[in-house]
């Protein structure tokens, strides 16, 4: 015969059973409160709090297929939307109706955000019109530093190229060129045409404009070097983009010119060009921080409310001048894909 346990110790089962009973009630709730166990919402997703949603983000510039400078622009451009958790989508054309009917396709998607150049402003007036109409905030990088605020545009990322070109101005006096060409390989480009201009307003000696077609390397070879040979007291060639510099090179090797060779913006294997001579100095613009800066920037504004320069100045990334001094310390990046 089992003796029946005494009442204190009876009771001291049966609160145990109850609180056993609660604890598992209260570890089943919080299983379904959310993955995790945190229903706040994560900012690292992308989303916002209380949201599941990616952000969907769209860059589009006017850049050529396979320029090496874009493809730094859309390397930074990745590893802002891998870290934000964004959806990210990038097109480019170099003719401006092409590059505002990709605008128009990134509205018509309904995106959550816009990065943009604005290389030729009044080709942008009717897209942006179209994404402010809306909602979808525009950032603006690149080019179009004089524009994006009469444009509506909500931040702008990038270098003053005026300011740019008459720091090379001054960089030529300081090598006593005398006789400057200055290159631009889009016509109409306002970011082109502002460092040439801003060249032609700090050089003492004689800057000279020469366009040629940026969409044909071979031109653009031919074009230089008939330009160097024609005229021998031509002692310096300023390139816009480090490939187009490293055809110069080539051309004025080629016309037999003594002129030596400068360049707005960089790669790697300008670079290496720097180091050894070949090339006197670059201008370099960060291209992948402005396009780091233009997707993370849109995940700020609608995840947090953040306006980088508050509206009303833009953010700059240049100038840097890399000559063969700092070379070496640049290269390492550069090696990387990423200066």
């Amino acid at each position: 015969m089992t003796t029946p346990p005494p009442p204190h110790a009876a009771l001291r089962c049966l609160r145990g059973t109850a609180l056993s009973l609660a604890v598992a009630a209260s570890l089943l709730l919080s299983g379904c409160s959310g993955s995790g166990g945190d229903d706040s919402g994560s900012a690292t997703d992308g989303s916002g709090a209380g949201s599941s949603a990616r952000l969907k983000i769209a860059l589009v510039t006017h850049g050529a297929k396979g320029d090496a400078f874009w493809q730094l622009v859309r390397k930074g451009a990745e590893a802002a939307a891998a870290k934000d958790g964004v959806d990210l989508t990038y097109a480019s054309d170099p003719d401006a109706s092409g590059q505002a009917e990709l605008v128009r396709d990134a509205v018509r998607d309904k995106v959550d955000g816009i990065a943009l150049t604005l290389a030729k402003p009044d080709a942008m007036k009717g897209p942006i019109a179209a994404a402010k109409s809306a909602d979808i905030p525009i950032v603006g990088i690149n080019s179009g530093i004089d524009a994006w605020r009469s444009e509506g545009v909500l931040e702008y990322f990038g270098q003053d190229e005026s300011v740019a070109g008459r720091a090379v101005g001054d960089k030529l006096d300081d090598l006593k060129a005398e006789h400057a060409v200055c290159v631009i390989h889009e016509r109409g480009n306002v970011a082109l045409e502002a460092r040439c201009a801003g060249v032609k307003k700090t050089f003492t000696g004689q800057t000279e404009i020469l366009y040629v077609d940026g969409t044909d390397m071979d031109a653009v070879s031919a074009t230089v070097t008939a330009k160097v040979r024609q005229d021998p007291s031509i002692d310096e060639v300023v390139m816009m983009g480090a490939q187009f510099a490293l055809t110069a090179v080539k051309s004025v090797q080629q016309a037999g010119s003594k002129a030596k060779v400068a360049t707005f913006d960089l790669n790697n294997d300008l670079v290496k060009a720097v180091r050894g001579g070949d090339i006197q100095f670059a201008v370099d613009q960060q291209p992948y921080l402005q396009g780091y800066y233009a997707v993370d920037s849109l995940w700020l504004y609608k995840t947090n409310g953040n306006i980088s320069g508050g509206g009303v100045a833009p953010v700059l990334t240049g100038p840097a001048f890399v000559t063969q001094t700092n070379a070496g310390a640049v290269a390492r990046f550069a090696a990387n894909g990423t200066r």
